[in-house]
This record gives C-alpha cells, structure tokens and sequence, in this order.
C-alpha cells in the first residue's frame, strides 16, 4: 500500500549505514581471514530477498558488509545470545522488528513495502542462532517470498561462531561467506493445508540452497548423514512458542 511505502522508506539511513559498512568491514578483516566467494551471483537490483544460516550474533553484521546494495533485515525483537554492543549496532542500523511467538504483521507489512519499492531485505529463515546446526525454518521467510513473488538469494556463513575463541587464543579465524545462485521467484494458490504445505516446501528448498554453501558438518537438518540429521532433530525446539517476545 502506498501508506506502507511512505512508512517503511527504502532505501533509508544511508549516511550512518555508509559508515556502519566501512567500519565493519575493516573491523572484519583485522580480526579474521575474511573470504566472501560467488560475487557474481548478487544480482544488480531488487526486489529480492535474502536468506542465510543462522549459526552467530555477527551473522547480520557480516551481511551487511559484504552485500552491494542498500539491504533492510527483519530480525527477533531480543538478541539474548548477543552482547549488548549488537543490541546498540542493531539500532544504529535500523531493523524491523519480528515479535516471535505472536501474531505481530510489522515485519510482514515493512517487507512488503521495501519490495514494493524495487529494495532487498535480509532475513534468517531459522530464526535464531541458537546452535551452529542448520535447522529447519521457521514459516516467515517463506511466506514473505511468495507473497511477494521475489526472487530468492541463499547465502551461506562459516566460521563466525569461531572468531572471537580464535581470537581469545592469539590467532584470526578463516570466515568464509558464499553466495549462490538466485533462484524463485514462486507463487503459492490454493488454501489452508495445501497452501501451507506449497510454503513450507518453499522454506525447504531455501535451507537446501544454503545447506549446499555450508562444510558437511554444519549441514544439520539437511545433512546427507543419517546420524547427523537425527542429532540436529534435537536442536529444533523454539523457545518464543512458550514465551513470546514483545
């Protein structure tokens, strides 16, 4: 709508985010071995969404490092794996707030607004970083990209979890970011079960496309080893079905 487009500007902040990115960027390369490969996959414009794994606090900031574009990101309300210093990036960047675990539509009503207007979002389709395993996704993103009819970027980040020990023991950690190939746009007819069914097929192939841009034992749900989807089987509980945010 043209209210929401007005509301949730894009592109937006840019002379803050300009900066954010220089510095991240630098901070990046002198605490770790920082690779990014498949550049040539991000594509010139939007609208387009983003999805990567979700393993690290520093996920975000990574992304936005290293994409070419003004990028938005919808992300939890709450960080509790974060130090407080992400909490004060997150605000200097601007994000758009998902209270998981409740009915809020914000986050749905901003992404629709920044496609309206040719702009590239950023999400995690697993919806916390709660543990360095790929996990299925949480319905979101999904629903955002049909919606939407967007193409789809997968995006996929190693060694994030591993700066800040390797750093601890006098050493800089190789971070690897690969991108992959776009792929989408989908639509989605139909209702109810069979409509949910065509999403989450859609979330699946997402985390497929990022499990392919991950080292075999940080595949998890999508690994190709038995025994190691079975351990990720473990790690799918989600805390803010409980106990919503907001």
């Amino acid at each position: 709508m043209a209210t929401d487009t007005v509301q949730f500007k894009y592109p937006r902040r840019r002379v803050i985010r300009g900066m954010i990115r220089r510095v991240t960027r630098a901070i990046f390369g002198a605490i770790s071995d920082f690779r990014v490969e498949g550049t040539e996959n991000f594509p010139t414009t939007g609208p387009l969404l983003v999805v990567g794994n979700h393993f690290s606090f520093l996920d975000p900031v990574a992304l936005l490092a290293i994409v070419p574009w003004p990028i938005e990101f919808v992300g939890g309300f709450t960080v509790p794996n974060a130090p407080a210093g992400v909490g004060q990036l997150r605000k200097l960047w601007g994000y758009y707030p998902v209270y998981r675990g409740t009915g809020s539509q914000i986050a749905f009503r901003a992404a629709q607004a920044v496609f309206d207007q040719g702009g590239i979002l950023g999400i995690f389709p697993e919806g916390s970083s709660a543990h360095a395993l790929l996990r299925p996704p949480r319905p979101g993103a999904a629903f955002m990209a049909a919606r939407s009819h967007v193409p789809i970027l997968p995006i996929g980040m190693e060694g994030l979890v591993d700066v800040f020990p390797a750093l601890r023991r006098g050493r800089r950690h190789r971070v690897t970011i690969r991108v992959g190939a776009p792929f989408g746009p989908f639509a989605v007819p139909g209702r109810g079960r069979e409509r949910r069914q065509k999403l989450d097929a859609i979330g699946h192939e997402m985390m497929q496309r990022i499990a392919e841009l991950l080292p075999p034992d940080r595949r998890g749900h999508y690994s190709d080893d038995p025994a190691m989807r079975q351990a990720a089987q473990a790690l799918q509980d989600y805390v803010w079905d409980e106990e919503p945010e907001g």
